[in-house]
């Protein structure tokens, strides 16, 4: 008597190629290389703009009202930088972006400032600043080195460099403490690490429903 089971024979579930299995690495990797990409050339676009728009015509009062007014609006960039990353669907790589956007424009906003203060009031530092010498007196600032060979004479410039340290302190210290508790909310917010929800849950479901489908349902004789 012959085993009805012996005839019967199993259709193999059609394997994940290698495709498939790096397609989620590859997407990661390339995700890298544009957030890193796009945070380079906002740099770029911000150090470009400071060289290349007009800075002249402003008194000191003029100077300071622009350094305040531009201080919002770091502290408006910075806070759109939140909820974009707790949103993002790679809040980690969102965050080194929104690091990098916030403080570039942190540092060109102070060089403009240095730069329109000693074209309005000359003397205000040990020796004329072009735009270079600006960004630099900014850099050195920035970084707590003070070589000394630029320093700040009157006391709106010292007002100003006492300004950008404290302002140096804060993004460093609690404004970087922000983004990484911004980055635990975009995780949580994403869900469990390996479970995928939105789009790209939506795409992992449509490749599973048509690789069921592909596959014919056993039957029993």
């Amino acid at each position: 008597m012959s085993d009805p089971a012996a005839g019967r024979t199993e259709r193999p579930r059609p394997r994940k190629g290698p495709y498939r299995r790096g397609r989620p690495k590859r997407r990661t990797r390339w995700t890298k290389v544009v957030v890193v990409a796009r945070a380079f050339l906002i740099a770029a676009g911000l150090v470009t703009a400071y060289y290349l728009l007009p800075l002249d015509g402003y008194s000191a009062r003029g100077t300071a009202v622009l350094l305040l007014s531009g201080l919002l609006a770091v502290v408006l960039v910075f806070v759109w930088e939140l909820r974009t990353i707790i949103r993002s669907p790679h809040p980690r790589l969102k965050a080194v972006e929104a690091l990098a956007a916030t403080l570039v424009l942190f540092l060109v906003l102070f060089a403009s400032a240095y730069y329109l203060l000693d074209r309005s009031a000359p003397g205000s530092f040990t020796e004329p600043l072009s735009r270079t010498d600006a960004l630099y007196f900014t850099l050195t600032t920035f970084s707590t080195v003070g070589f000394g060979d630029i320093a700040a004479r009157s006391e709106t410039g010292r007002v100003m460099t006492m300004l950008q340290m404290a302002g140096g302190l804060v993004l460093v210290g609690f404004a970087a403490r922000v983004l990484a508790s911004a980055v635990q909310a975009g995780l949580r917010h994403r869900g469990p690490v390996g479970q995928e929800t939105g789009a790209d849950a939506g795409d992992a479901g449509d490749a599973g429903g048509a690789e069921d489908s592909e596959a014919e349902p056993e039957t029993e004789t």
